[in-house]
């Protein structure tokens, strides 16, 4: 790399300005920052999502939805969702992070008020599906974002904190609920959806005024689009980075910067290299969505029928699930990702997961002591689910490609969670209905699942500089800077 200490390093190609930025060269400035409000993206992700929940028996009541009604309220967000990863990951990489970071906020801001204040069942779902393609473009893109301007020493543990800020954000929307409760009149309370869901617009205000005071580019983008001035400036801006711009090295290949059609990005998820990386990434994070949705979202539902308590424990319970069990889970799990990979902490979080469920599945209701079982059971579940799987489907899928594909494949790593969240959210209560506790039997064999696909499949993308690859190499690059692992994980069991 040209360049010493004394002089401003000399970037000549996309590689150059990687390579800055992975080996920690360039660091320090915005850079805390810009992770930090991507991460802001993410908890108006998760409120919006676990807003609604809460309410969903209110919804039915109020609006008189048979059960189909009430399951297409719920599915409509993870549609919007699905559709808004699948385009929206092909958008970032084409048009760029900063514009859809920008963009999708006014899709947060809109929807939730619309949602507040629907005036019937029809309103109510095409709101929820504007708000999931908001949801589906910001997810990819934050955590574009975060890996983009972060070292990749730490890169995983900082992409896989959107775990803990998904879990502190869903307990924020029972901290809304909370002093509603006790302020609104008891004929009232069947309203309290409508001001936790509307409350939402206001963190997406604050967030979108803050990116647009401090967001810039990525990098790593704009050095991959041919413009390297514009990767200097955003140096300089973001790291307080001096750079110089030279000539192209006359002996590097000339790779001109190209707009590829939506399909033929999505087909080079499963050629090469990346096509064991693709499965891996969209197993984990499907079956982590199923095993979540079906216990985590359903919160206030299981422990108001298996705690049997009234509205209040279905309020407090959750909050407290979430807080204590799923942040604190997930930021061990922060803590232990550049010791451990995401390999390690996917596979461990889903032999957990399975022996927790099958426990929830055996005590059935309980009673007395046998409540105490279940409490810690489920703690069990959220804390090792945001330890383990919960984190790292994403994180693999965001981890796992380059800088030019990397929104197409946390796009699609993204379609594929909703898919998962939408088998368990329309099973869930059909299994739950027929087999009772017994459907932590069923649940548990997305664990299991996970497990398997673990077992075959052992790609880990912790410490590889996916950038550095070139066709003509079989294995991934390894970054040297602070790491002597040269265990490469990329080809099947």
């Amino acid at each position: 790399m040209p360049g010493s200490r004394s002089t401003p390093p000399v970037i000549r190609s996309a590689a150059d300005v990687n390579h800055l930025i992975n080996t920690g060269r360039a660091k320090g400035g915005k850079s805390r920052a810009i992770t930090i409000i991507a991460l802001g993206g993410i908890f108006i992700d998760a409120y919006d999502f676990s807003s609604i929940a809460f309410g969903l028996h209110d919804i039915a009541t109020t609006f008189r939805l048979n059960p189909v009604e009430e399951g297409v309220v719920a599915a409509s967000i993870m549609v919007g969702a699905l559709l808004g990863a699948l385009v929206g990951g092909y958008l970032v990489d084409r048009v760029g992070r900063y514009k859809m970071f920008m963009a999708d906020m006014i899709f947060f801001v809109v929807a939730a008020i619309a949602c507040a204040v629907a005036p019937n069942y029809e309103l109510l779902t095409a709101a929820r599906f504007v708000m999931g393609i908001g949801i589906g473009i910001d997810f990819p893109v934050a955590l574009a974002f975060i890996a983009e301007f972060n070292a990749l020493r730490g890169r995983g543990g900082k992409v896989s904190l959107w775990q803990p800020m998904w879990y502190l954000a869903t307990g924020a929307s029972f901290v809304v609920l909370l002093p509603l409760y006790f302020l609104m009149p008891a004929d009232m309370h069947a309203d309290m959806w409508r001001w936790a869901v509307g409350f939402g617009a206001v963190p997406a205000l604050i967030v979108m005024l803050v990116r647009h005071k401090y967001m810039d580019e990525s990098p790593a983008w704009a050095a991959g689009q041919g413009d390297l001035h514009r990767a200097a400036a955003i140096l300089k801006n973001s790291y307080g980075l001096e750079v110089q711009v030279g000539e192209p090295d006359p002996n590097a290949p000339v790779v001109a910067p190209t707009k590829p059609a939506a399909l033929k990005e999505f087909r080079r998820l499963f050629q090469g290299r990346y096509r064991v990386r693709t499965i891996q990434a969209a197993a984990v994070s499907a079956l982590q969505s199923v095993q979540y949705y079906a216990v985590g979202f359903a919160l206030p539902v299981i422990i108001a029928s298996l705690l049997q308590q009234g509205r209040l424990t279905s309020i407090v319970g959750p909050l407290i699930f979430n807080l204590l069990f799923g942040v604190v889970g997930g930021l061990v799990g922060v803590r232990l990702s550049d010791r451990l990979g995401s390999w390690k902490l996917a596979m461990s979080g889903f032999a957990v997961c399975f022996v927790a469920l099958i426990g929830l599945g055996a005590l059935g209701q309980g009673s007395g002591i046998a409540l105490l079982g279940i409490g810690g059971l489920l703690g069990l579940f959220v804390f090792f689910h945001a330890y383990g799987p919960g984190a790292q489907g994403m994180t693999i899928a965001t981890l796992s490609y380059p800088t030019t594909l990397r929104g197409v494949g946390s796009g699609f790593g993204q379609a594929m969670l909703r898919i998962g969240s939408m088998v368990s959210l329309f099973f869930f209560p059909i299994l739950s209905s027929a087999l009772g506790t017994g459907v932590f039997y069923a649940v548990a064999v997305a664990p299991l699942l996970g497990m398997l696909v673990l077992a075959v499949i052992r790609w880990d993308p912790t410490h590889v500089d996916v950038d550095a690859e070139t066709d003509e190499q079989p294995d991934a690059v390894r970054a040297r800077a602070g790491h002597a692992e040269s265990n490469d994980r990329s080809t099947t069991s």
